[in-house]
């Protein structure tokens, strides 16, 4: 007798082979048989009407640690079939924690308003896995959260006692189940550091059978070099390297530079590197609204950084400086989020416009609002181009992430629709519209694929043995129905999405259901 048995559906299996008519029997959340399952007896039979049954997708890069305690339903991700992804990139994870409390406290101001009432990334994922989330989740270790546990927001080269004790804190992190390091070096901390220091770090992930994952130094007129620089990392440790969410963020570079990153990512391969990149469908970043401030005003944290932007000498070098690098940028980036009351009515805006309603200089409006909001204001900024979003796309080492969070359908703020929407997006979009690949190639891209750079030995594939993480799809009604002014919205044509067995959607409404599990590299995961 089977727990649960889905009859009369097309699966993909998420190898990328073609699809094929049969059912699923599943029991104890995992799947124990594929193909012919008439005569079989379940508890509950469901009919997938001829509809997909794919692997559940795999988000590769998110930034759910900061936000799943908080939203343990993980609807924009479960809505949008992710049933597996991995938090803590981009250099900036909530492990591990200083006890230093002046190092705790500028974590909090950086990365998140969280209680870090943990030091290790073992301790933060045992806390989650006590809290029951919807979603299967896992994490990567941030460089940029190491380096300030070590030396803070000190803008200078790592000693060789602050490398050690970088080196410790990475491979306690490993140990504790990491999937990888993940670098951020537009962000500070990261960004102080150099090639040598990274190459020393990443070699620590080699004999944990991790990956060097970076949002390079530079995705805009820059992109070459900073790709180079990551390549060079590669070369130096041994480390497997994974290109975060790559894109080309400057108009003038537009249709040339992505060329020569893919050229340049193809010939590594070709040499021997281990090389994939990820992406999320959309030609608008995210990230917060400080990321427009020269990078020296971060030193010593963003307390520091607050009484500079107050400093009217050193605010007049830095408003220079930002509208020298953000000349037509303005523009293009709008408030997504913000924390008080009184800027609500800004979110949705762009800096140009908030400049003109408040009379004030464009880079006096950027800082302004950071001042007012202490830091807690996020933007979405439109950098790219269609043409160059399909070129890395189609790419066979490219895999999907949504470089998103975990939250709810009521979260606050009008945040960037690829929390909500990215899988379904490279379904109906490039898929189905585009036609850029078949449609077993796009699930293989979201399911097989990550799940064989993250090391899961258990999830991904439809296959016997495997956790019972499962979407059922309409491929001709599969829609990205959230948009960049109405993003908090549930995708369209998914009809069933299951966790470890559990039914946790059902047609666009979750079931509250969590039954997620807390994956941990090397870890059992029974």
């Amino acid at each position: 007798m089977y727990d649960l048995i889905i009859t009369n559906v097309r699966i993909l299996d998420g190898t990328s082979a073609p699809w094929f008519r049969g059912g699923v029997a599943i029991k104890d959340g995992k799947i124990q048989k594929v193909g012919a399952v008439s005569g079989l007896l379940a508890k509950e039979t469901v009919d997938g009407n001829d509809c997909y049954l794919s692997p559940g997708f795999i988000d590769i890069h998110s930034h759910s640690d900061t936000t799943l305690p908080q939203y343990l339903q993980a609807e924009s991700r479960i809505l949008q079939g992710v049933t597996t992804e991995i938090g803590g990139d981009c250099g900036l994870s909530v492990a591990p924690v200083s006890r230093d409390p002046e190092k705790k406290r500028q974590l909090r101001d950086y990365v998140g308003d969280l209680p870090y009432d943990w030091e290790t990334v073992g301790e933060y994922l045992d806390q989650l896995e006590q809290q029951h989330p919807s979603v299967n989740f896992g994490t990567a270790v941030g460089h940029g959260t190491i380096r300030l546990a070590a030396m803070g927001f000190a803008a200078r080269k790592a000693t060789e006692q602050e490398l050690s004790a970088m080196k410790q804190i990475l491979r306690q992190s490993l140990a504790d189940g990491a999937f990888c390091m993940s670098s951020g070096l537009i962000y500070p901390p990261g960004c102080y550091s150099d090639v040598d220091e990274l190459a020393e770090l990443s070699k620590e992930l080699v004999p944990f059978g991790a990956f060097y994952e970076t949002h390079m130094r530079d995705e805009g007129d820059g992109v070459v070099e900073a790709l180079s620089e990551a390549l060079e990392i590669a070369r130096w440790s041994g480390a497997p390297l994974q290109v975060a969410h790559h894109k080309i963020t400057r108009k003038s570079g537009w249709h040339i530079h992505c060329k020569t990153t893919i050229a340049m990512i193809q010939q590594a391969r070709a040499q021997g590197l281990d090389v994939t990149a990820d992406q999320y469908p959309y030609r608008a970043s995210s990230t917060t609204l400080d990321s427009n401030v020269p990078l020296w005003a971060f030193e010593g944290g963003v307390e520091a950084l607050m009484k500079r932007l107050q400093t009217p000498e050193i605010r007049q070098r830095m408003k220079e400086e930002s509208n020298a690098s953000h000349v037509g940028r303005w523009g293009d980036i709008y408030v997504s989020y913000a924390a008080s009351e009184k800027n609500q009515g800004i979110v949705g805006k762009s800096i140009e416009e908030i400049a003109a309603l408040r009379g004030v200089d464009a880079a006096d409006a950027c800082f302004d609002l950071i001042l007012e909001e202490k830091g807690r204001v996020n933007e979405v900024n439109y950098g790219m181009c269609e043409e160059d979003i399909e070129y890395i796309m189609s790419q066979p080492f490219t895999m999907i992430g949504s470089d998103g969070n975990a939250v709810s359908l009521q979260y606050p703020g009008q945040p960037h629709p690829r929390w909500y929407g990215t899988f379904p997006r490279v379904l109906s979009k490039y898929c189905r519209e585009r036609q850029l690949f078949s449609l077993e190639t796009a699930v293989y891209k979201m399911t097989g694929l990550p799940a064989a750079r993250l090391g899961l030995q258990n999830r991904g594939l439809i296959r016997e043995g495997m956790w019972a993480d499962l979407v059922l799809f309409d491929f001709n009604a599969i829609c990205d129905t959230p948009s960049f002014h109405q993003p908090k919205q549930a995708c369209q044509g998914i009809h069933r999405v299951y966790v470890n067995g559990t039914l946790t959607a059902q047609d666009g409404v979750h079931t509250s259901a969590r039954a997620g599990h807390v994956l941990r590299k090397g870890g059992k995961d029974e």
